[in-house]
């Protein structure tokens, strides 16, 4: 069965960084877009980044832009999204998920109904 499971959150104070992670397992990793969404407290999902299956084309929300930089290596199955400039409006739970069908991505936002896997999420919290 599918499985994602993220690692790498924490505590962090305002413009520092953090690196997550999501290894995954039970289906084959290059055939698919990945993406990270987030889910702050009291908000809904928000997609943040997503990116093609082999890695070259890359979208991000645009509260991220310029901050966030997602990448996979296929050889290991991880995902992974470098947190640059943390603010504490990027606190929230952050998870991996797959995009529910096969194909190509050109760096186009995504919605949240276009994936059907989820990890059981990591806590990033930023504070000082």
């Amino acid at each position: 069965q599918v499985q994602l499971v993220e690692s790498g959150g924490g505590l962090v104070q305002p413009g520092g960084s953090l690196r997550l992670s999501c290894a995954a397992s039970g289906f084959t990793f290059s055939n698919y877009v990945m993406s990270w969404v987030r889910q702050a407290p009291g908000k809904g999902l928000e997609w943040v980044s997503g990116i093609s299956r082999g890695g070259v084309s890359a979208g991000y929300a645009d509260s991220v832009m310029g901050r966030f930089t997602i990448s996979r290596d296929n050889a290991k199955r991880t995902l992974y999204l470098q947190m640059d400039n943390l603010k504490p409006e990027d606190t929230a739970v952050y998870y991996c998920a797959r995009k529910r069908t096969q194909g190509n991505y050109s760096g186009r936002k995504l919605s949240m109904n276009e994936h059907n896997y989820r990890g059981q999420g990591t806590q990033v919290t930023v504070s000082s």
